[in-house]
Order: C-alpha cells, then structure tokens, then sequence
C-alpha cells in the first residue's frame, strides 16, 4: 500500500486533530499498518513468533509515544516521550533487519527507509523541544529579619513543662 493511499483511509477522527499535522506521527502510524502485515508474515514461521511480536509492540510505540509527547505541557516532558519515540523507531529497524529472511529485501529495505524517515524528524524534533525549555532565572530569596524572636526564653520553658517529654 502506498502512503497516498493509505492517508485516504484515516478517519476523519484522526486528520482533524492538531497532532495530525505532525509528520513523524502520520509516517508512525503508517509504519504501524504496514507492520501489521509484516507481523503477520513473520508469525507463520516459527522462528520469528517471538520477534513479530517485538516488531508489532516496538511499531505501536513510535506513534504513541508521539502522541503523548504532544500533548505534554513542557517541552522537556515533549522532548522525553520524543525520545521514547526514537528508540522504539531504532528498535523497530533492529527488528525488521533481523526478520529480513523471512520478509524479504524490498519489504526489509522499504521499511528501514521508513522508519529512518522517522528518526530523521525525531532527531530534529528533540532537540528543538530542549531548547524551548523554560528555565528558572536564578534568583535570591530573602527573608525579612525578625525583629523579636518567636521562641523566648519563657516560651521555651513554658513549652518544655507542658509538652510531654519522650520516654
């Protein structure tokens, strides 16, 4: 399936939210409907059982991770789940060269080249969330002296007598 294509079958739902305009998210999720064919491919050799399943929960967190990263409020929280995202795109290219026998080298290659796509805009991403981060201006705190102390002599005597003391 072609990416034109598959845009056309996206609910509504999902293009009319402002995360849809985050390219590395729609390539996410397109990566994951590819990837659910993949996985299928993969799990009908029993070899690859176990790594289809690492491929398909890896695929699933790319664009999750986007989509929670979106809606943090600071761009250090964004920043984090970005990465999040990024190592889970790395971890799927590591998946799909290791299931290349089975998948095949157009597949393998047409899926490494998307998901590298995807690191590309991460890397990019990332670090234009870092420097949008707020930071606290260094400031001095000061306390206004006292003029009588709260505790006086008396105080303290009259607190010691009353207050039970501590076996």
């Amino acid at each position: 399936m072609k990416y034109e294509e598959w845009v056309k079958q996206v609910p509504e739902d999902i293009t009319r939210d402002a995360l849809w305009t985050v390219e590395a998210y729609r390539l996410a999720l397109f990566a994951a409907e590819l990837g659910w064919h993949d996985v299928t491919k993969l799990m009908q050799d029993r070899r690859t059982c176990c790594l289809a399943d690492q491929l398909y929960r890896a695929l699933g967190s790319v664009g999750a991770n986007i989509a929670e990263g979106y809606s943090r409020r600071s761009a250090k929280d964004r920043a984090r789940f970005y990465e999040y995202a990024l190592g889970s795109a790395r971890e799927s290219r590591d998946w799909y060269f290791k299931g290349r026998h089975i998948l095949g080298d157009d597949v393998t290659r047409h899926r490494l080249k998307l998901l590298t796509q995807i690191v590309r805009l991460l890397l990019t991403m990332i670090p234009q969330q870092r420097q949008r981060t707020l930071r606290e201006e260094e400031d001095t705190y000061l306390v206004a002296p006292q003029t009588e102390p709260s505790i006086t002599c008396e105080n303290l005597e009259s607190l010691l007598t009353t207050a039970p003391l501590p076996e």
